[in-house]
């Protein structure tokens, strides 16, 4: 339950300082996102599918390989870096989930700090339908109770 208090803690800390829009503070100049590809085929085609596997931390909603953002760019950098120093890609992602936490990864693995991320939308589904079941059944009951009394004959007054 700790872990879980603060994961939502440290998501409400990203969102307070994330950020805004690439348009609000100017789109960076193509230059500064560039990367130069690995010579060897082979190694870049390794290093774009492991940069579809990861998440831009600035973006958030793109890999690092579709991301312009600087340090998108910068960890497709990182990532060419280490493939040419033999590193393999579990060992590229366990660094970069080192140093940024699981939520780098595109696809986190399921665990106790990363429990809201896989099953929390599925929680609040359920917890709306359960709302809306009850809500129903309130009113159905109360709609019940009041076509009861409109069958029940009226005294009229003799008068």
């Amino acid at each position: 339950m700790k872990a879980l208090a603060a994961l939502i803690a440290a998501f409400f800390l990203v969102a307070q300082l994330a950020p805004g829009p690439a348009w609000a503070a100017g789109a960076q100049p193509e230059e500064d996102t560039y990367v130069v590809p690995l010579a060897d085929p082979v190694l870049e085609a390794r290093a774009k599918a492991l940069q579809r596997e990861l998440r831009c931390l600035v973006c958030q909603g793109q890999s690092i390989d579709e991301s312009n953002a600087p340090l998108a760019a910068d960890l497709r950098r990182l990532i060419r870096q280490q493939i040419q120093g033999g590193q393999s890609d579990n060992t590229i992602k366990d660094f970069l989930v080192a140093r940024y936490g699981a939520f780098v990864l595109m696809k986190p693995p399921v665990r106790e700090d990363t429990f809201f991320l896989w099953f929390g939308p599925a929680m609040l589904v359920m917890i709306g339908v359960g709302v809306i079941g009850v809500t129903v059944a309130r009113s159905r009951r109360r709609l019940g109770a009041a076509g009861e009394s409109d069958l029940e004959p009226k005294l009229s007054d003799p008068t």
